[in-house]
Formats: C-alpha cells, structure tokens, sequence
C-alpha cells in the first residue's frame, strides 16, 4: 500500500460520489483516483490502469445498474485482490451485508455513517483488516452468534469469559464495546478515555486472544457472552 490510500468510488449517483469525493479529499492521507457509476464502469476503469496505479480500496454501493455491488465485489477479489472491497450502501437488511461479506468485502458501511467512521474504514480496509460498525456489525454478531447456553458449573463460571482469557476490567469494557459495533472515538466518550487509550487497550485485546482485528474480536465477545 502506497502512503496515501488511493480509493476508487463506485456508485450509481454522481451527487453521492462527489460527496464522498470531498470528504475524503479532506483527510489529507487519502486520494480518491477514479468513479464509477456501476460495476462494469468500474472493471473498465480498473482493466484500463497500470498494476502500479491500482486502487488500494474500492468503496462500493450495493444497487447499480448493468452489475450489482455484490457481483462487482466478487470479481474484485478474483481479479483485484490487490484492492479492498468497502461496501458502502443505504440498505441494512441482513441479506445484503452477509452477501457482500461472503462475496469477499473488507466491510459494510451504511450512508448515515460518520464521515470519520468512512474515512477509517477506507484506512483499515487498506491495511487489510475488516471494517464493521454500527448496525452491521450488531447484525453480523446476532446473525453468527450461537444461541446461548446453560452455565457451567464451578469457580471459573463466576467469570466472565473475557477475565477468564486474562483481560482486565477496562479491557473487557472495550471489549464488549468493540462487541457492540462502537468506533473509538464513541468508546472514548463512554469512558472517560482518550482515543489514544482505546486504541491501545484494543491492541493489547488483540494480543492476547490473538485475533487479526476488531471484527474478529466482535465476534469472539459475541460467541462467549
């Protein structure tokens, strides 16, 4: 990855992609190098750029004409591995985000997201990691999260399963926070922490479940709660 994100928009709805075209534009570390108006649009572009030149993330509306995201989304991860798939969409029904996400999308992010929530999903989905917040990640954690189950018994059912893996207290709140889809500025917030904090204690979860990223980790908290 290049040391600004480059980023290729790709929606049916100019106003949408001019939009999002400003935003991003105001980040600093992220330039936006092509649109698209719909997945064959978009292939065209990409077959017509260098290797080099490729873009690092794709943001990609789910209803086009001609292709629809989720098809677009596929090929990408066929063709482009080398570009992340970053569904960006105004639909929230179930069936999409796990159609999407099966189909190999980084992430899922609804139209009424924070301009930062964008923004830093355009950054993790260039690092490789997955990219969840809000609604899609309470509705990717109910949709995958076993039903619960009867206690066990003994000493260790006293504990809650993050304390049993050696998280702290403040951890297991972050933990459960992350579980709840909250980016770090709201987790933050609802700690009296500063970003910086979040961020670290979300590192050290990491390390010590040994898990790749905050989507992993919503799902683990989800699975032993």
């Amino acid at each position: 990855m290049s040391e600004r994100v480059r980023v290729l928009l790709v929606d049916d709805h100019r106003i949408v992609r001019r939009g999002l075209a400003r935003l991003l534009a105001a980040e600093g570390d992220i330039e936006v190098v092509g649109e698209a108006a719909d997945g064959v649009e978009a292939l065209e572009l990409l077959a017509d750029t260098a290797p080099e030149g490729l873009p690092d993330v794709a943001l990609v509306d789910v209803h086009m004409p001609r292709m629809e995201g989720t098809e677009l989304v596929r090929r990408l991860a066929v063709e482009y591995p080398g570009t992340a798939a970053v569904v960006l969409t105004g639909l929230a029904e179930d069936e999409h985000l796990l159609a999407c996400l099966s189909a190999g999308a980084r992430g899922y992010l609804l139209k009424d997201a924070e301009p930062e929530e964008v923004a830093e999903s355009v950054r993790r989905a260039a690092r490789g990691e997955s990219v969840l917040f809000g609604h899609a990640a309470e509705r990717l954690i109910a949709t995958l999260a076993p039903p619960p189950s009867a206690p066990s018994a003994g000493p260790e059912a006293a504990l809650s399963p993050p304390a049993r893996h050696g998280l702290t207290e403040r951890e297991t709140d972050v933990a459960r926070l992350v579980g709840g889809g909250s980016t770090n500025r709201e987790i933050a917030r609802t700690l009296h922490l500063s970003e910086g904090t979040v961020r670290n204690h979300v590192t050290n979860i990491l390390r010590k479940l040994d898990l790749r990223d905050r989507t992993a980790l919503a799902l683990w908290y989800a699975e032993r709660s």
